[in-house]
């Protein structure tokens, strides 16, 4: 897929960001240091509304973000949530000392994210909520309706959220209204053509030329039934008889309508669509109380649409009614909605940020039976060239069940880690390598496998007394550790398809041959990691994005196990002076 990308992809969000924030710099400023912006005229002594989840849904999340909408936007790496610290920020640029309500779709990456921010802003003493939304039906049964996935209904949460938050209420009552709203939205989609997330060579998923699927998500999660194409008014039919179903639409009832194109089908196509929803909404005598055909929820070139309805009444209509505005959403007329930008301001460009190659060393020749401070480093460093050089290897498995972006995220993360770590020469604490190590993944990476991968290196480390080296039995030590921190954070279980499935047995590997060398314990734990790959194959997923492909998961290596894999390998191949070329 041709897309209009500079050199080097692992910057795309920022430049994204950035080309965004200059192009309307009157309305907005960036967060310093993060990918996250503030609207510049946000009212004052109000609680703050803050939005976010993954980039590559433009303008979903960063639209929403004005006068009578959202003050903040946490914005993370395509496809995936932003990390804890980025949201904290986001947050902590718009308190106002009465409260910040988050409201994001529901996300296992954004759940976890969200969460650990939230966490964060309560420890500094600010008073926090959330609202996730779980509109789209076609993502689970009603009875695990908090297992479904936040779609394009965000458009009428965000908007009622924000004019609750405009009205002066305390944080209780905002969140009472922004759920009621949540409650009455319910939403479809269909797709007729895969995306493909920047960086990558392949599609999220496949479609033959004729083929469509009802309820798809928007990353290409699997959906109700794959069918061959249709004419307009049999898909519209279909979409139509599940939402009437599912909100047991009656007669007289009055809803707002929204048909939301899902990146590359044309408006002339969505017009179509909802002429030839209206006329069944008049036959059964559904009233539309407003209406809008846009593409405000979309997943790069993806092709198809999706219907959301929000179930009106007095109380709601008065908050969708309320004025709002930004660049690419607005109702009624705002006064004071556009600020001018200070000209004194200095220009957001972004750096360019070279990948440094460097000579690995190692303390001595042969093979290692301690790291020290420097042989940390240098390992850490061998890492995450190791795990940047297999971006499409851990893209392609990701691609198989989940929606790819699994090496993208691996990559960036490492990158950073890499150009931290070049930063710390001199530093003998081994446990702070590791540790910052940590933070750099689960500051960049975004999605759930930022927390998870972060904590792989981070709650290992953190808190411990510090140490000049490091030998196997103190690494099983820290690695029990970590897998605790993730279990406890992610709540996966092995035999769930995840990266636990490779860290539990190796963890164990490592205990089993306590007390033997280091490069012993690292080979029965690599193995055993390998082990753990192999057996993901045989489970269906419980977690993430592919949990929904139930058997179909089946025969499919997990893309985070597989990462464990690598890196307990560069850790082995470091001890024994097996470096790739």
């Amino acid at each position: 897929m041709k897309k209009i990308l500079n050199s080097d992809v692992s910057n795309v969000v920022d430049e994204m960001l950035l080309g965004y924030l200059t192009a309307y710099r009157n309305f907005y400023r960036k967060v310093d240091g993060y990918n996250a912006f503030t609207y510049r005229g946000h009212r004052k002594n109000k609680v703050a509304l803050v939005i976010g989840g993954g980039s590559g849904h433009e303008p979903m999340f960063s639209g929403f973000c004005g006068a009578g909408l959202a003050d903040a936007v946490a914005c993370g790496n395509v496809c995936a949530s932003p990390n804890p610290q980025l949201v904290k920020e986001a947050g902590m640029a718009v308190d106002q000392g009465r409260g910040v309500l988050f409201v994001y779709g529901c996300y296992a990456g954004d759940n976890l994210n969200f969460d650990m921010a939230e966490e964060l802003l309560q420890a500094e003493g600010i008073k926090t909520a959330h609202v996730r939304i779980w509109d789209d039906l076609a993502s689970a049964p009603k009875e695990r309706i908090s297992d479904r996935r936040g779609i394009a209904g965000d458009v009428f949460v965000i908007k009622v959220a924000g004019a609750a938050c405009d009205a002066g209420f305390d944080l209780e009552e905002v969140v009472r209204i922004t759920e009621k709203a949540r409650d009455h939205v319910s939403s479809i989609g269909i797709a007729t053509l895969p995306c493909t997330l920047p960086g990558n060579e392949k599609p999220t998923f496949e479609l033959a030329d004729d083929e469509m699927e009802y309820g798809m998500g928007i990353h290409g999660e699997p959906g109700i039934e794959r069918t061959k194409m249709a004419p307009a008014e049999v898909i519209v039919g279909r979409m139509y008889a599940e939402l009437k179903k599912e909100m047991d639409l009656k007669a007289e009832e009055e809803i707002a309508v929204l048909v939301n194109g899902l990146g590359s089908t044309p408006l002339l196509e969505l017009n179509i669509v909802y002429y030839d929803l209206y006329k069944l909404l008049c036959r059964d005598g559904v009233k539309v109380y407003d209406a809008d055909i846009k593409c405000y929820c979309t997943s790069q070139e993806m092709g198809g649409f999706s219907i959301s309805f929000m179930r009106m009444d007095e109380e709601l209509k008065k908050y969708y009614d309320a004025p709002c505005f930004s660049p690419f959403y607005a109702k009624g007329s705002v006064d004071g909605a556009v600020t001018r930008a200070a000209e004194e301001e200095e220009e957001l460009i972004l750096e360019d940020e070279d990948t440094v190659e460097i000579e690995i060393n190692r303390s001595k020749e042969g093979v290692l039976e301690s790291l020290n401070g420097e042989d940390t480093r240098n390992m850490l460093i061998y890492i995450a060239d190791k795990v940047m050089k297999k971006k499409g290897y851990l893209t392609e498995i990701d691609s198989a069940i989940g929606d790819g972006d699994h090496g993208i995220g691996m990559y960036g993360g490492m990158k950073k880690v890499k150009k931290k770590l070049l930063t710390m020469t001199g530093e003998e604490n081994v446990y702070k390598l590791l540790e910052e190590a940590g933070i750099q993944m689960l500051n960049s990476m975004g999605g759930a496998s930022g927390v998870i991968f972060g904590s792989l290196y981070l709650a290992g480390a953190e808190g411990m007394e510090a140490r000049s080296e490091i030998n196997g039995d103190d690494l099983a030590r820290m690695e029990r550790k970590s897998l605790a921190a993730i279990q406890e954070r992610g709540k996966a279980q092995a035999g769930d398809k995840t990266m636990v499935d490779a860290l539990l047995p190796a963890v164990e590997a490592l205990e089993k041959n306590a007390g033997k060398s280091l490069l012993e314990m690292l080979k029965a734990a690599e193995e055993a990691a390998w082990q753990g790959v192999e057996d993901t194959k045989k489970y269906t997923a419980k977690f993430g994005r592919a949990k929904s492909l139930l058997e179909r998961a089946i025969g499919h290596q997990d893309a985070g196990a597989t990462s464990v894999w690598l890196i307990l390998q560069g850790m082995r191949e470091f001890v024994e002076n097996q470096l790739e070329a």
